[in-house]
């Protein structure tokens, strides 16, 4: 658990002002981590010292018997430090994963804590400028409205099966079909499977984003509109959570990303996909919003840093999700009503993931094309 220190007055600094994160009981073989970096724990394992105050990812993942390099479901937790703060986790053996001890146990260990100096590993200074640039939108009352009440992170939901009804009435209110009646159809089947939901408390907390993208009593002409340029969408999700503050979202989609690329949520991944996804085809809040866009370019940059150039490309129709959705973001930012600073960082970075992942923006956008929207119950047109 070697870590390179380049200046030696900033280690000098953190040995006595950084943070602490003392971790109690961990089984040697498993494999611990903060922010950015992993080690297999061994037998001397007590914990991390130096580390810089501010937000950070602590993880985990359990060794399996006979040892080998393979390890169970990552599972982790945000915590938010204080300069020379010491924070006590411990090793939970039955849910394989690190919990937090009372407050006071940390400032009993402070006193203690040059004794326990050698078991400690430094921070891994080396990966810090990524993890800053990573997480720079998310702050402390964010992660906590964000992460599971319970306050940890699975990479594999704790889920509960949902009882089905024995009787006719009951399963049609849970949309099943009847005891006994043949299958019909392959979507029939799906739904005679176990039904599950997650356990309370372990979700995610992330904005609910809207499924409707228009507002009630549309006219049809409206309803293609708000279909092709989702700012009323943006509009709705800001409201619910961030009114007045757009740059918050920016938060929720650095969390999402951190807990898809470092917590190993899946679901996390999606939420970061259909939220940019509103972001990028929200033409009219590009011009409104504009220190919001300039600031998605720089997250968006690193982000991609970190990710391969095919990982967005689906198996099946080869469609890149990704080169598609930033492909209309640069079109809207085309626009006149586009501050040229905005535009010019826009260019630059088209540019920059051109060169690096050879992604061809310039073939004519799918929202060009013709859109077929459903349009509500009873609305025709004329």
């Amino acid at each position: 658990m070697a870590a390179r220190w380049p200046d030696a007055e900033l280690a000098r600094q953190l040995f006595f002002e950084g943070a602490a994160v003392v971790v109690l009981d961990v089984p040697e073989g498993t494999e611990f981590g903060i922010d950015y970096s992993a080690w297999a724990v061994g037998p001397r394992f007590r914990g991390v010292k130096m580390v810089p105050p501010g937000l950070h990812f602590v993880h985990c993942s359990a060794g399996r018997a006979g040892g080998g390099r393979d390890t169970g479901p990552r599972s982790g937790r945000f915590l938010s430090l204080r300069r020379r703060e010491v924070r006590v986790l411990r090793w939970d053996p039955a849910g394989e994963a690190v919990r937090p001890e009372p407050p006071g146990e940390g400032e009993a260990l402070r006193e203690s804590l040059r004794e326990l100096d050698a078991f400690l590993g430094p921070y891994p200074y080396e990966t810090l400028k990524k993890w800053v640039s990573l997480t720079s939108f998310i702050s402390e009352a964010a992660a906590e409205q964000l992460q599971p009440e319970s306050g940890e992170i699975c990479a594999f939901a704790e889920v509960l099966l949902e009882p089905a009804g024995r009787h006719t009435r009951d399963r049609a209110g849970q949309h099943r079909p009847p005891l006994g009646a043949e299958c019909q159809s392959y979507a029939e089947g799906l739904a005679r499977l176990p039904r599950m939901r997650p356990r309370a408390g372990t979700q995610i907390r992330f904005t609910e984003l809207p499924r409707q993208l228009y507002p009630d009593g549309a006219t049809p002409e409206e309803i293609t509109r708000h279909s092709m340029d989702l700012s009323y969408a943006l509009e709705r999700v800001m409201e619910q959570r961030y009114p007045g503050r757009p740059l918050e979202l920016l938060g929720e989609l650095q969390f999402a990303f951190i807990c898809f690329l470092i917590g190993n949520v899946y679901d996390a991944f999606e939420h970061w996909k259909r939220l940019l996804n509103i972001l990028c085809r929200s033409e009219d809040a590009i011009g409104k919003y504009q220190d919001l866009y300039i600031n998605l370019i720089s997250v968006l940059y690193h982000q991609l840093n970190e990710i391969p150039a095919d990982f967005f490309v689906d198996i099946v129709s080869q469609d890149n999700f990704l080169t598609s959705t930033l492909q209309v973001l640069f079109s809207c930012m085309c626009s006149a009503a586009v501050d040229e600073t905005l535009r010019k960082k826009a260019e630059k970075f088209k540019a920059h993931l051109t060169k690096k992942f050879k992604w061809d923006f310039e073939a004519e956008p799918d929202d060009c094309a013709p859109v077929v929207v459903e349009l509500p119950e009873g609305v025709q047109v004329d």
